[in-house]
């Protein structure tokens, strides 16, 4: 496998959660599937450890082989929502525009390490793969492990792996838009941000794409639309008659998996972080997640 070490240290376990997160796109998951990983290693004696070659290698097998059965129960989990099921975000505090941090810490260890294949339109793509292309898409195209390593993994022959990388290749490629520059992304987020506390419809329909989607995320523990929003006017709507219900709630400019996105708090508490997926230099998709059960770590009182 890709990491050649005779240890299993904190190497290991950034590289099993930012892989874990990646295929499962739950970060309180990825922990989960990290934990029984490691329950798995130290359940065997000193003398069979000894006897494997890569630790590394063999710790990404055994998590990939736990997220692949995650993935392939979680449809039937899906079903069971309450409304919509969007990708966990992962918390991150720092100011999209200074750079500051709001004074919480985290674990370094811990970090998923932000690119591409996380932020939320990318995750929301995975989601519509069947487990064995998004573990196969994962592992060779952001982790570069060879379709031979896949294979031991997925438990399908190396060519049958490359048509399931390649299959979710096309996913991706099919939704993808073109790249919109960091600046140009980041001002529109925060006109939005403007026209939605100022209630301004006309405001928040000039940003939006006429086919805009605003999805929430609940989970049945929170307050949320339990179908999407469809259409520019229909969610400037929505987001301006909201705009004064809740007169102390602050809402912050913060990154969202990599983009710039906004966090609404309560008294310090955080209680929806809303990603966006900008195209045209329009806002095509808001994704809200409210369910508090994912907003735990974003948490800063």
């Amino acid at each position: 496998m890709t990491i050649r070490s005779k240890s299993a240290g904190p190497g290991e376990r950034r590289q099993l959660i930012n892989l874990a997160y990646r295929l499962l796109g739950s970060l309180a998951d990825a922990e989960d599937v990290v934990q029984e990983t490691y329950a798995r290693w130290y359940a065997m004696s000193p003398q069979q450890r000894e006897a494997i070659e890569s630790p590394g290698g063999w710790l990404t097998k055994v998590a990939g082989r736990i997220c692949l059965d995650l993935l392939g129960s979680a449809r039937a989990r899906r079903e069971r929502y309450v409304g919509e099921w969007i990708p966990e975000p992962l918390p991150d505090r720092t100011e999209w525009i200074s750079g500051r941090t709001d004074g919480g810490t985290a674990d370094p260890a811990d970090r998923v390490t932000l690119d591409e294949s996380v932020n939320m339109a990318f995750l929301v793509v995975l989601e519509s793969m069947t487990p064995a292309e998004r573990v196969a898409f994962i592992l060779h195209d952001v982790f570069r492990y060879s379709f031979a390593e896949v294979a031991e993994i997925v438990g399908r022959t190396p060519v049958a792996c490359r048509q399931l990388a390649s299959s979710a290749r096309r996913r991706i490629r099919d939704s993808q838009a073109p790249a919109t520059p960091a600046a140009q992304r980041a001002d529109l987020v925060r006109a939005f941000k403007q026209a939605w506390q100022a209630g301004d419809i006309h405001a928040l329909i000039g940003l939006l794409d006429p086919d805009a989607t605003a999805t929430g995320d609940g989970g049945g523990h929170a307050t949320a639309v339990l179908h999407p929003v469809q259409g520019a006017e229909q969610i400037a709507r929505f987001f301006a008659d909201r705009a004064g219900e809740t007169p102390n709630v602050e809402i912050v400019e913060r990154t969202v998996n990599g983009q710039p996105g906004l966090v609404a708090q309560l008294d310090g508490v955080t209680v929806s972080v809303l990603a966006f997926d900008i195209a045209d230099n329009r806002i095509k998709h808001i994704w809200a997640i409210l369910n508090p059960n994912k907003l735990r770590p974003w948490t800063t009182s």
